[in-house]
C-alpha cells in the first residue's frame, strides 16, 4: 500500500487500490475497502470511514467549509457519489452519481437512490429510502439487511482482490457465505423484532 502520508491512518483495511488519492486528515477503520480512482480531501477537518464500509470507484469525499465526513460502519459508497462535509450512519448505501453536502446528515439503515442530490444541511431519519432532486424522503423501511449484505459483499470482494481474485463474486464458496450471511443477519433482525 503506498504511503499517504503521516496525517492519513489506516486500521487493517481489506483493500485499497493503487489508484486511490488521499490528501489530509483522513482514517480508516478495520475491514474497509477504497476501489480504483477514489479520491478523499481534508485540508481541513477530518475523513472517517468507519469498519467494513466500501468507498467504490471514482467516489468523491471532500471536507465542507464547518465539517469533515463521518462514515458509520457497514456502508456501502457506491460509484462516483460525491460526499462533501456530511455525515452518514451506518449500515447505510448511498446509490450510484448521488450527491450529499454540506452538514447533511443520513440516519442508520438509509438508502439514499442513485443520482438522488440530498442538500445542504438536510437531516434524514434512520431506516429512510431518499430519492430525487432534492433528495426527500419517499419511504420508510428498515433497510438493515440489505444494506449490510450490499457491505458483506463488497467486504467478501476486497478480500479476494487483495489475494489477486477479481472473480470472487462468481464462485460457489461465495455464494455459500453470502447465505450463511444472509441467514444471520435475518436471524438477528428476527431476533430484535421479537425481544
Amino acid at each position: 500500500m503506498r504511503d499517504y502520508g503521516p496525517s492519513v491512518h489506516f486500521d487493517k483495511p481489506a483493500f485499497v487500490h493503487e489508484t486511490v488519492e488521499i490528501f489530509g486528515n483522513a482514517r480508516f477503520a478495520e475491514g474497509s475497502s477504497i476501489w480504483p480512482r477514489a479520491v478523499i480531501r481534508a485540508e481541513d477537518h477530518e475523513n472517517v470511514v468507519g469498519p467494513y464500509s466500501n468507498i467504490q470507484d471514482f467516489v468523491l469525499i471532500h471536507v465542507g467549509y464547518d465539517h469533515g465526513n463521518r462514515i458509520g460502519a457497514h456502508c456501502s459508497i457506491a460509484h462516483h457519489v460525491s460526499l462533501h462535509g456530511c455525515i452518514i450512519g451506518d449500515n447505510c448505501l448511498i446509490g450510484i452519481n448521488a450527491t450529499v453536502m454540506d452538514g447533511a446528515v443520513i440516519g442508520d439503515n438509509c438508502i439514499v437512490a442513485g443520482h438522488t442530490i440530498v442538500a445542504a444541511g438536510s437531516q434524514i431519519p434512520a431506516n429512510s429510502i431518499v430519492a430525487g432532486v432534492p433528495g426527500a424522503v419517499v419511504k420508510t423501511r428498515n433497510n438493515y439487511v440489505d444494506n449490510r449484505m450490499n457491505a458483506f459483499s463488497y467486504h467478501y470482494n476486497a478480500l479476494s482482490y487483495a489475494r489477486g481474485d477479481h472473480r470472487a463474486w462468481a464462485s460457489e464458496a461465495y455464494q455459500t457465505a453470502w447465505d450463511a450471511e444472509r441467514a444471520r443477519l435475518e436471524a438477528e433482525m428476527a431476533a430484535l423484532d421479537a425481544g
